[in-house]
Order: C-alpha cells, then sequence, then structure tokens
C-alpha cells in the first residue's frame, strides 16, 4: 500500500513539475482545423491564378500585377488569422477543461520563442516579395516556420518539435523544386497540420 501511495506521490510531483514548465494546453484540434483552412486557401489562390491565366508551375517565367500581389497577400492574412484564431479558441477550451491558465510564464516563453523566427520569417518574405522573389517565399515560408516550431517545443509537447523538423526538410526541399511551391505549401501547412493534429488530439486528449 505505500509503495502504490508512493508512486501515485511520485506521479502527481511529475504532472504539477509539468504544468510549471510547459504549455500543455495546446490542442491538436486547432491543428487539424488550420490544416484545413490551409488546404482550403491553397486551393483558392490556385483559382485566382487560374483565372488570371496564370500557370504557376511555369516558375520564374510568372508575372504578377501589383493588384493580384495585394489580393494573395490579403488571402495569406486570412489563413493566419482564422488558423490563430482557432489555435486560441480551441486552446482555451482545453484550459478551461483542465482547469489550467491560458496567459503565464511559459505561455510567454512559449510565444517569444515562436514568435522571434516567425517575425523574422515574415520580414525575410516580405523582402523577397518587394524584389519579385515571388518563387523563393514558400520555401522561405516552410523553413521559417519550422524553425519557429522547433525553437518553441521546448516549452510545451515535444512532439511540435518533430512537425517543425518536418517542415524544414519540406522547405528546403521545395527549393529543388521551384514552381511546385504552392504544393509544398499545402502539403506543409496543410497535410502536416492535420496529421499531427489528429496524432496530438488522440495522444493527448
Amino acid at each position: 500500500m505505500e509503495s502504490k501511495n508512493y508512486q501515485e506521490d511520485l506521479s502527481h510531483i511529475r504532472s504539477m513539475m509539468e504544468r510549471s514548465s510547459r504549455f500543455i494546453s495546446l490542442s491538436g484540434l486547432s491543428g487539424v482545423f488550420a490544416g484545413l483552412v490551409a488546404l482550403l486557401g491553397a486551393g483558392y489562390v490556385y483559382y485566382i491564378l487560374k483565372r488570371e491565366n496564370i500557370d504557376y508551375f511555369a516558375g520564374k517565367t510568372n508575372v504578377y500585377t501589383k493588384d493580384l500581389l495585394l489580393e494573395l497577400v490579403f488571402v495569406g492574412l486570412v489563413i493566419l488569422f482564422l488558423a490563430v484564431l482557432s489555435g486560441y479558441i480551441f486552446t482555451a477550451k482545453k484550459s478551461k477543461e483542465k482547469n489550467l491558465k491560458i496567459w503565464d510564464q511559459t505561455t510567454k516563453r512559449l510565444l517569444f520563442n515562436f514568435a522571434v523566427p516567425l517575425v523574422t520569417g515574415g520580414l525575410f518574405c516580405l523582402g523577397l516579395l518587394y524584389h519579385g522573389m515571388f518563387v523563393f517565399i514558400a520555401p522561405a515560408t516552410l523553413i521559417f516556420y519550422g524553425l519557429a516550431l522547433v525553437n518553441a517545443s521546448k516549452y510545451t509537447f515535444t512532439d511540435l518539435q518533430n512537425l517543425g523538423y518536418c517542415q524544414i526538410v519540406l522547405g528546403l526541399l521545395s527549393f529543388f523544386f521551384l514552381g511546385w511551391g504552392l504544393v509544398f505549401w499545402a502539403i506543409g501547412f496543410g497535410v502536416l497540420h492535420i496529421v499531427y493534429g489528429l496524432v496530438m488530439h488522440r495522444k493527448y486528449k
């Protein structure tokens, strides 16, 4: 009986330490929703390009007007907003169910470590956009996003690190298949997010 109580005490202590040092309210469902939004967004972007009679897979030969670029940037911002909003909603719901604080020092550290590579990558992509190097934007977004996930993973589930590595590898591969960036982008932000989200939901529900 004493041995059983001892094991229960150790388990309780480990749980308390994990809660204080890691953000464990991250919801797998938010990853699934973000992935679905990304796939829908990628499909809509392809529709826009077809509407403008642009063959995206021609790669460097594509010419984008200012109005088209603004429309594509707007679509990207909408996708980002919906992904972030869903992440907050599902995470807040999970935090409430587990009676955990959603905003504490661990959350701040997580967001800071996630934001540094992500903001850097965003500014880098704006530079590519400014210089008309559109074909490199999809690989760059995947790589910097992957770096952000790896950097933030030490403050939440380690599974996030594996997702980050996959995004980085996918982004590097995309550099060798220029003109197929939209496909790689859809796989990275869409398919991988859905797979990761389902795995996380099943593992930590």
